[in-house]
């Protein structure tokens, strides 16, 4: 806080000369601004246009270079004959498949149980194989069941099905046992007709079932046996089933290659930045403040999201990629949405509690709270899939109606914050509004100055809500849209272009704040100079100002906003 004495012969400058005064021209000629202050306007606006290119050069790597994000593969189950319970793994094609029937209204089904047919599944289809680039991959099942008035699904009914996975690299070993378990599936059909005689045989209408995730796809080749195992209580009233389908997802090879490339880039690009700005920091006579922690911060965030440890997973079998990535990205949204409190807090012109994170333990605490929420229920779910990929929290009533209880908490936290955000972020904007209007008492080159600064100031938060904007738009976009869009002999794939382009959005945004928050070089001017430009900057008329005590911040903006504040 800057306390000052002043007596004048004549006329001051107005309310807001006479508050800012000397004593804060003699703060910034003690210390030196940000970058954002120092640079001149035609290299922000180099800077700007350089920006801008590598976000429209992100786009263009995913909608041009990238292929479609995942494929999804549809196989119709093979129903393997396996009399008696037999042990062994049973593959639907090959030099070894197994005995199978291609419908239950063959002869020799008439002969068999329920429990001697298993499904088999073998991915990838003939003549191809998978490959650690794939990532991961998920599975959905989508039974045929067809009705018959003694043999209709009833209601709220679930499914038993004893599942297992083996794989094998080459097509001549023998299979190996992955994971085994039984799980249980809810069932949820609808028969769009009256159920009645003149309809059976038609087919139910059901919502996929999931099936597995597996966060690893280390292996070229992986067999699946499906039993639905029958006795008094189990799998009574499912219906009659006349084939399963398994939907198999995984991430394209190619755009994982696309994905890592541009990690590969930002990762050193945004480390040395966020490397570079502390040193910066380091370098001034001050402790940093709280908003310079907050951008230092993100920058770390920034950085620990960008580790490209793709690399690493496609020569070790890691399941728990997955589960890092949902780690990562939570971790630098938390820190985003707790940077954007303290950017608009920090700059009130009403707030008086500055630099003291406390200040913003409403805001901080919802961000933390729904981010807990988030991670309990990401760990309840792709957590145990690191031993039993065939786990559903939506499998059982109570997971799913605890999930969808974080899920909704979890939402409410981000709106009241968004809201908190909103009225900050109209508070900011309605107090440099109304500073604007006292400018005209003051001279005119340090008008000039104050204009300058506050429209840059105003500028970085629009940006700030263009790329919250955009990140909704463009999701908006991806869901609505066909995948692709065509424009002569060019494709666009538009959701890869989303992802590309988000996630280089991110990254230009955070290097540009750590950037234009930097310290500035422009330190080392002489006293001199200084000397000059003050007596340009005051009043022809006799002042006396004697300086008691001095705030110290990053920008010129943050102590103009807090001597207002403390006085």
């Amino acid at each position: 806080m800057c306390v000052s004495r002043q007596t004048s012969s004549s006329g001051g400058l107005g309310l807001l000369g006479t508050r800012l005064g000397t004593s804060l021209l003699q703060i910034l000629s003690n210390m030196s601004g940000a970058i954002i202050e120092n640079m001149s306007t035609k290299k922000l606006v180099f800077l700007f246009f350089f920006i801008l290119l590598l976000q429209v050069l992100s786009i263009m790597v995913g909608a041009l270079i990238a292929p479609s994000p995942t494929s999804a593969i549809r196989y119709l189950a093979t129903k393997c004959i396996n009399r008696h319970g037999a042990c062994g793994w049973l593959v639907p094609w090959g030099s070894n498949r197994c005995q199978q029937i291609h419908s239950f209204d063959e002869p020799l089904a008439k002969t068999l149980y329920a429990n001697d047919i298993v499904f088999a599944v073998h991915v990838p289809l003939p003549n191809a194989e998978m490959s650690p680039w794939f990532q991961y991959m998920l599975a959905v099942l989508q039974f045929d069941i067809a009705f018959k008035v003694i043999n209709h699904i009833e209601d709220d009914v679930l499914i038993t099905i004893d599942a297992g996975l083996a794989y094998r690299d080459d097509l001549t070993s023998e299979w190996t046992t992955k994971f085994h378990s039984v799980e249980q599936r809810p069932l949820r059909c609808i028969f769009a007709v009256p159920k009645t005689y003149e309809n059976e045989g038609r087919f139910y209408h059901c919502d996929p079932v999931p099936f597995m995730e597996l966060g690893s796809v280390a292996h070229k080749y992986f067999l699946i046996n499906l039993r639905l195992p029958v006795n008094d209580t189990v799998n009574v009233g499912i219906g009659e089933i006349k084939d399963i389908h398994v939907v198999g997802i995984h991430q394209n090879g190619g755009f994982t290659k696309v994905w890592v490339s541009m990690k590969t880039v930002f990762s050193p690009w945004i480390l040395v930045a966020t490397v570079w700005y502390w040193h910066r920091i380091s370098l001034t006579a001050r402790p940093p403040v709280l908003l310079e922690k907050a951008i230092f911060a993100l920058g770390v965030s920034m950085t620990l999201l960008n580790v490209p440890a793709e690399w690493l997973s496609l020569g070790f079998e890691w399941t728990w990629m997955l589960l890092l990535e949902d780690a990562q990205q939570g971790a630098f949204y938390s820190t985003l949405f707790c940077f954007w409190v303290i950017f608009c807090g920090e700059h009130l012109m009403d707030q008086s509690q500055r630099n003291r994170l406390s200040a913003y333990w409403w805001q901080v605490g919802l961000v933390m709270f729904g981010s807990s929420l988030l991670l309990v229920f990401d760990l309840s779910d792709r957590g145990v899939h690191l031993t039993n990929p065939f786990y559903s929290v939506w499998a059982s009533d109570i997971g799913m109606k605890l999930a969808i209880t974080f899920i909704i908490m979890a939402g409410v936290s981000v709106c009241l914050y968004f809201l908190s955000l909103c009225g900050m972020v109209r508070c900011v904007f309605r107090n440099i509004g109304g500073k604007m209007q006292q400018l005209p008492a003051m001279p005119k080159a340090r008008r000039l100055r104050y204009k300058g600064i506050i429209f840059r100031f105003k500028f970085l938060m629009l940006v700030t809500l263009a790329c919250a904007a955009m990140t909704v738009v463009f999701f908006m976009l991806n869901q609505v849209s066909a995948g692709h869009w065509h424009w002569g002999d060019y494709m666009f794939q538009v959701h890869s272009a989303f992802l590309t382009g988000i996630y280089g959005m991110w990254n230009l945004y955070v290097f540009t704040i750590i950037f234009l928050y930097a310290p500035s070089h422009k330190h080392g001017r002489k006293k001199s100079g200084n000397s000059q430009q003050t007596e340009v900057l005051e009043t022809p008329e006799s002042q006396e100002t004697q300086q008691t005590c001095g705030e110290q911040g990053p920008t010129e903006t943050y102590r103009i906003t807090g001597k207002v504040a403390d006085e």
